[in-house]
């Protein structure tokens, strides 16, 4: 091998899936791990960079990069989110792909598919936020909205609180409902998957625990239908009418210096005076590290609204990929062979 031959690997989904990479035991533990090295000061985690190509449908493709020191690995996620696409053209509107450089070299290890890391840290943080704030013995799950972000939340919900035995899921339509009911169904087979009819009342009414993940910008989720005891995961924007939030003994986010400047329902309340800084319990990482209590009562109602930190994509990333290249998964990518100026055909190759 020449001395400056540069080689890492590709992982592509269906690499990461092989290797048992859809393991949210392994992602709340990587996230866990990340937001305490974050706290020890041993994450760099730079602004992201945002490129907007039409701002009234938020077309975009962001740059998110991190670095741990004590794991010697740099990564950055380039996510692009195209809101229309699933009824326009019928795709996806999120793809991601992942690279992993080491740092001693500056090389990079590892280009991934990002997608899948990048749903799965959703679902991982709101299932570490269940871990703390829900009722262990919860039993019924609620959904409003049907899609990638909902079916990995009931993943990662099922891990966290694995006495869940109902999901009552509402969408737009019967058919978005039969499509989770038909896929969720067979991992699950020792819980009940059911449709609501499209009635989000009866899917969220009477639930131990709720989750809205829509792309709507409307107060979906209705405060009476929040029992005591509850505990609420909101992965979109605005999902929620006030009253839900303010019904809620403790509310809970990523971050919420983040949160407050976004377009979520707590920052709607923020901007519009009807919630203070004091209204909010604490972040994620402070029930992590015990620096504040989780649940107190079966009685509470409970709140938790991310809206992501890069850096645990990056966490999660590398426990991936260190997964996938123990199992042997993935395939060898030749970043170059040599230096530009030790090809010999290089004085056929330039162009003058």
């Amino acid at each position: 091998m020449n001395p400056h031959e540069i080689r890492c690997q590709y992982f592509s989904q269906e690499d990461l899936l092989a290797a048992g990479c859809l393991d949210m035991n392994l992602a709340m533990d990587a996230a866990e791990e990340s937001m305490r090295l974050h706290a020890e000061g041993d994450v760099l985690f730079p602004e992201k960079i945002v490129q907007i190509f039409k701002e009234e449908t938020q077309e975009r493709i962001n740059c998110l990069p991190a670095t741990f020191r004590s794991k010697e690995i740099c990564g950055v996620k380039w996510v692009s989110v195209f809101p229309l696409n699933p009824v326009q053209h019928g795709l996806q509107n999120l793809s991601a792909v992942i690279i992993l450089s080491e740092i001693v070299n500056g090389f990079p290890v590892a280009f991934m598919e990002g997608t899948l890391c990048s749903n799965i840290r959703v679902g991982a943080m709101g299932g570490l936020a269940a871990k703390h704030l829900a009722r262990p013995d919860s039993e019924t799950i609620g959904f409003i909205g049907s899609g990638e972000q909902a079916k990995m939340h009931l993943i990662a919900m099922k891990t966290a609180l694995p006495k869940l035995k109902l999901c009552r899921v509402g969408a737009k339509t019967e058919a978005e409902e039969e499509q989770f009911v038909a896929e969720m169904s067979p991992i699950f087979p020792d819980m009940e998957v059911v449709g609501a009819g499209t009635s989000l009342q009866k899917a969220t009414e009477d639930a131990d625990v709720i989750v809205t993940a829509t792309s709507a910008q409307a107060p979906l989720l209705k405060a009476e239908w929040m029992k005591p005891g509850c505990f609420y995961s909101h992965v979109g924007g605005w999902e929620d009418e006030y009253a839900v939030a303010k019904q809620c003994e403790k509310i809970v986010c990523d971050d919420w210096e983040t949160v407050k400047h976004r377009t979520q329902t707590l920052s709607r309340m923020y901007k519009d005076g009807e919630l203070t800084d004091d209204s909010i319990h604490g972040n994620l990482v402070d029930l992590v590290l015990g620096k504040i209590p989780g649940r107190e009562s079966d009685e509470e109602r409970t709140y938790f609204n991310a809206v992501g930190l890069a850096f645990v994509d990056v966490g999660i990333a590398h426990a991936m990929y260190t997964r996938a290249k123990e199992a042997g998964k993935g395939s060898d990518l030749v970043v170059q062979e040599k230096m530009i100026f030790e090809h010999e055909e290089l004085k056929d190759w330039v162009r003058l």
